[in-house]
């Protein structure tokens, strides 16, 4: 009798010790991160110091950029303004922070070294995190992705080919005439599809817009301080905001979150409820 009860009571422990190794293997495998629009384009006052404290309270385990930090398009007050957007978040400095180069940040090369030093990266570059793969590119001085950053990405990928869960992320959509006409020729789309990414994402537009092209979801992320070019229209896709990402394992789940009051009404969708055109 005593060794049946010594045999239970270890078996016991044994359930409780795999139990909790299971909780923790899923949550490591857990991770929430939030994606942000541009700052600048004709920066609107007070919106990227409220998108930052609604994103902080989310506890995000990191924040990635769309590009677009600064006004830029002059070296001679670059650095002042890199410095204004540094002391914006030095509150947040403990969230890791992931920036994409936008036309506002790289105009020059001047402006590319500046670029380097705030981001303490390279224009493009990649990272992991959890089971997820990121690689940035830079179209900040094209209107299409550059022989270079094509070699860069497919070499990135193939490099990386084992990772369950990849995101292309760039400043301008160069994507978005293709995506939207149903031409899956393009180059970047190839590659996306020979190496299994899910997700494409860009800034630029200031505006909520979701494509699906052979089961590749291409992304347009709304604005975190750019101007809006349809002030009000919120269903087009117009307002301020940021994404939030929580992976489970190799899933993602987006939700885009509108800013509250008094910069927004604080409306919170899923991806599936938008379109190419805005709110289904």
């Amino acid at each position: 009798m005593r060794m049946r009860m010594l045999h239970n009571g270890t078996v016991t422990r044994l359930q409780r010790a795999c139990s909790f190794l299971i909780l923790c293997v899923a949550a490591a495998h857990a991770q929430r991160f939030v994606i942000m629009g541009d700052r600048t384009g004709s920066v609107q006052p007070g919106v990227f110091e409220q998108v930052w404290r609604e994103v902080a309270a989310e506890k995000p385990a990191f924040v990635l950029t769309v590009g677009d930090s600064i006004e830029g398009l002059d070296d001679a007050t670059a650095a002042a303004q890199w410095a204004e957007v540094r002391r914006i978040m030095r509150p947040y400095a403990a969230i890791p922070l992931y920036l994409t180069p936008g036309n506002h940040d790289i105009w020059s090369a001047a402006s590319e070294a500046l670029f380097r030093k705030n981001a303490s990266r390279e224009p493009h570059y990649s990272f992991d995190q959890g089971a997820a793969h990121f690689t940035v590119l830079d179209n900040s001085r094209s209107e299409e992705f550059s022989d270079a950053e094509m070699d860069f990405l497919e070499a990135d990928l193939k490099a990386n080919a084992a990772r369950p869960v990849k995101f292309i992320v760039s400043h301008r959509p160069s994507w978005i005439l293709s995506v939207a006409l149903r031409n899956a020729s393009f180059p970047l789309h190839k590659l996306a599809r020979q190496y299994g990414v899910k997700y494409v994402i860009a800034g630029h537009v200031h505006q909520m817009m979701r494509f699906d092209l052979d089961g590749i979801e291409y992304l347009s992320m709304p604005s975190a301080g750019g101007h809006l070019r349809a002030s009000g229209e919120y269903k087009a896709g117009w307002f301020f905001g940021y994404t939030v990402v929580q992976m489970e394992g190799t899933s993602a789940a987006f939700t885009i979150h509108e800013l509250h009051a008094p910069k927004g009404q604080g409306r919170v969708t899923a991806l599936k409820d938008w379109g190419m055109l805005g709110l289904k």
